[in-house]
């Protein structure tokens, strides 16, 4: 797979670069750097481009910077979560060429057993991006102190579990005898809540819809897509790679949004909105992996492509 390593395999490479095309010089937004695999594919197909590279675990960005030390002064780290990039980076308003977010976890997250992504046995509950240095609640926080009716929400909203309440009351139950710390106890609640006909696929949709509250990834998404909005120049582009229907549904609801010249609501006697398009949509319909890189990363089974231009 085109800029692979051992630390994570970006998704539809290719087809990123197509959408920003960093030839043409200018600075550019990474704000999910990972390993670094899209910012290098950036970074050598646009010999005058400039890289912001953000992430808020420590592991990915020393990972990709020694990576990317060879492009020198052209590539610079910033350790943030994306929401809060452009004020962390100090970007300026209509200055940025391009803007990539890759959502989602690394294959080097869910690889190693400490970081508590997995559902493998005896994994820690912990799934926090930035680590425990963030001072941000764990995984098993959540399952210990959230009420039922907010556990359910977190299964239902992020995981689409119609089973939710069930499972939320049976982690209530099991937490009396003994707190939750890994990931045996969740994968036994998830079990005695769906039965015996329950699939890895089950486990691993609660399992993200938990990670997804731990790290508010749609609350984080949701800030995010104004902020790096603005920070675009005149025909910078936009780019989101997304895994969840959640966050798909955002993305596109953006782009559509800043594309249209009015968003007055239907009927309004008089437009009172910008009344301009902000941009283009470049993607009506999300772009998808090919079977072929399906085959080689099943990450990419899941991933949606869409771009955006800004006017």
């Amino acid at each position: 797979m085109p800029y692979a390593s051992g630390y994570h395999a970006p998704v539809m490479a290719r087809e990123v670069m197509d959408l920003l095309r960093p030839e043409r010089g200018g600075t550019f937004l990474d704000g999910t750097l990972g390993g670094g695999g899209h910012a290098e594919a950036l970074l050598e197909r646009g010999p005058e481009a400039r890289l912001i590279g953000v992430d808020r675990d420590p592991d990915a960005l020393a990972e990709a910077s020694k990576r990317l030390e060879r492009f020198g002064d052209r590539f610079r780290p910033v350790r943030s979560n994306f929401a809060d990039a452009v004020d962390e980076a100090g970007i300026e308003n209509g200055t940025l060429d391009g803007v990539l977010l890759d959502l989602g976890i690394s294959s080097h997250q869910i690889d190693v057993d400490a970081r508590g992504f997995t559902f493998r046995a005896g994994a820690p509950l912990d799934m926090r991006m930035g680590q425990a240095s963030a001072g941000e609640a764990s995984a098993a926080d959540l399952l210990n102190t959230l009420d039922e009716g907010e556990l359910a929400n977190v299964f239902y909203r992020y995981g689409e579990e119609r089973r939710s309440r069930k499972l939320a009351r049976i982690i209530a139950e099991m937490r009396e005898e003994a707190p939750f710390e890994t990931s045996d106890q969740l994968l036994s609640a998830i079990d005695r809540a769906l039965g015996p006909r329950t699939e890895p696929g089950d486990r691993a949709r609660i399992f993200q819809a938990l990670r997804i509250a731990v790290n508010h990834e749609i609350e984080s998404l949701e800030r995010a897509l104004e902020r790096f909005r603005d920070a675009l120049a005149p025909g910078g582009v936009f780019a989101i790679l997304s895994y969840h229907s959640l966050e798909d549904r955002l993305v596109k609801n953006a782009f559509r949004d800043w594309s249209q010249q009015c968003v007055c609501p239907p009927g309004f006697p008089v437009c009172s909105c910008r009344g301009r398009a902000l941009g283009t949509t470049l993607t009506r319909k999300p772009t998808d992996a090919s079977p072929e890189e399906i085959a080689a990363n099943p990450r990419a089974r899941s991933a949606h492509l869409r771009g955006w231009r800004a006017a």
